[in-house]
């Protein structure tokens, strides 16, 4: 097939209106709060290297590269040293990087200063490695800022791009850019730097705190179920708003991205799996056990596990400890977003009336939580399982702190028979001062065997910590 070198100029000059002083059409002004990391990274680099987005599909990546080319424009940045193109286009697809790199020089002269090249979906282009290697290494005057929802190549190609590339990990929003991009207005919220600083709250403050957890607990149960995606958030509809994230997992991750970037043939057990990992969310990793209630071979499920992974749907949760009894335990396996099983299932708000299913996407919501923070941080995320399968569900080591976390989403207080596990947990580390318990309402626990331990309701969390990620400093 030919493509005319006329069609390939129109296409490229579709994907840049700003080279004829148009605006970037449907542009949302409300922006992540990575954004800042991101145009750190492009204006002033700590060190010479192109910068990878990566993350699942419709979680914003695209969004956000347009907006810093409009950060880019209005800060006086020559319209023609700015190229975007996306290689899911079919057409960039067959043509390939260097035939449009060609095009836009015919169209757009260089001009004084750096070059911009933004690179959308560039698991589609073959040997992005190398390329980007020989970029980074002779041409100092060019950043390069390339995204990827499903990464194999970019992956596989890695060892010839080693130390080449900053890689930026989105996730789904957060809770606190939810209500953002909702624009919910808020009550008055008392400031608190960290979750140390909780310890020391004055009454009323915890009136306070208490007042803004009712407000916020309606708005945290539809985020559980509508999904942290942008596109999903401002939909109207519940319902159309989970039908389009079964489509997006089910149609075009699982049946078009599987078959054509890692050559998966077995598309039905591909997706009877992921089924089973909606059903049993925050589940133990035990191949075999998987293996056998599915009717799949060991191997199999390991292979399906790494794709999920390699394409943003799950996150693995490793056991606390070190050395063997790593090796010896197993991990946890959780969905990207709390709303993945209501979607793919289709429960609309069903989930919201049990306890038990609701219990679990909390969970989900609030590992998913800790897990963008300590991507941010370098921070050791794990679980603690102890006697009698005592558990403790979230365990965060950062900066020489350990803070464990219960999620107990219940609306009855906290008695010391629910946290067992973290009592044990408590017992076996003697410096750490205090448990955290997330729940539905925020009551206060007498210290057990001078022990002391928080209780935060479940959406409050979220929408502090992730309200922390805005300046850019641990909450932990």
């Amino acid at each position: 097939m030919k493509i005319t070198k006329n069609e390939l100029i129109s296409i490229v000059a579709q994907f840049n209106p700003w080279w004829k002083n148009e605006k970037i059409p449907d542009l949302p002004t409300w922006k992540r709060s990575l954004f800042l990391e991101l145009m750190k990274w492009i204006q002033e680099p700590p060190t010479q290297r192109a910068i990878l987005l990566s993350g699942a599909r419709q979680v914003g990546k695209t969004t956000l590269i347009l907006q810093a080319i409009e950060n880019l424009l209005a800060s006086g940045v020559p319209s023609s040293n700015i190229l975007y193109i996306t290689f899911d286009h079919p057409i960039c697809k067959l043509e390939g990087l260097e035939a449009i790199l060609e095009v836009w020089r015919e169209l757009e002269p260089q001009k004084k200063g750096p070059e911009y090249l933004f690179l959308d979906e560039a698991q589609h282009i073959p040997n992005i490695g190398t390329w980007t290697k020989h970029q980074v290494d002779f041409f100092k005057n060019k950043r390069i800022i390339f995204t990827g929802s499903a990464t194999p190549r970019i992956q596989k190609n890695e060892e010839s791009g080693v130390g080449r590339w900053h890689t930026i990990e989105i996730g789904p929003l957060s809770f606190y850019e939810y209500l953002q991009l909702k624009n919910i207005e808020l009550p008055s919220i008392p400031s608190f730097p960290s979750i140390q600083s909780l310890h020391n709250s004055s009454p009323k403050e915890k009136l306070l705190l208490k007042e803004l957890s009712s407000f916020l607990i309606g708005h945290f149960h539809e985020y559980l179920i509508r999904g942290g995606f942008p596109q999903t958030t401002v939909i109207e509809s519940i319902t159309q708003a989970q039908k389009l994230l079964r489509e997006d997992i089910l149609d075009k991750v699982l049946k078009r991205d599987m078959t054509a970037l890692f050559g998966v043939r077995r598309i039905h057990e591909l997706e009877q799996m992921f089924i089973f990992l909606c059903l049993h969310d925050g589940g133990i990793q035990d191949m075999q056990a998987i293996s056998r209630d599915l009717g799949i071979s060991k191997n199999t499920v390991q292979n399906f596990v790494d794709l999920f992974e390699t394409t943003y749907l799950i996150h693995k949760l490793p056991p606390y400890g070190y050395g063997k009894a790593i090796l010896r335990g197993k991990n946890k396996i959780y969905l990207n977003d709390p709303a993945i099983p209501s979607a793919v299932l289709l429960k609309g708000k069903t989930t919201l009336e049990n306890s038990h299913a609701l219990g679990h996407c909390v969970e989900t919501a609030v590992i998913n939580h800790l897990h963008a923070h300590c991507k941010t941080y370098q921070a050791r995320l794990s679980y603690y399982r102890g006697q009698k399968d005592k558990e403790v569900d979230c365990i965060v080591e950062l900066n020489g702190l350990t803070v464990p976390f219960e999620v107990k989403y219940q609306t009855q207080p906290i008695k010391k028979r629910d946290i067992q596990g973290l009592i044990e947990f408590m017992k076996q580390k003697p410096t750490i001062p205090c448990g955290y318990i997330i729940s539905k309402t925020y009551t206060e626990l007498e210290p057990i065997e001078n022990k002391k331990y928080i209780t935060i309701p479940a959406p409050l969390f979220c929408y502090m910590i992730g309200k922390a990620a805005l300046r850019q400093q641990p909450f932990l």
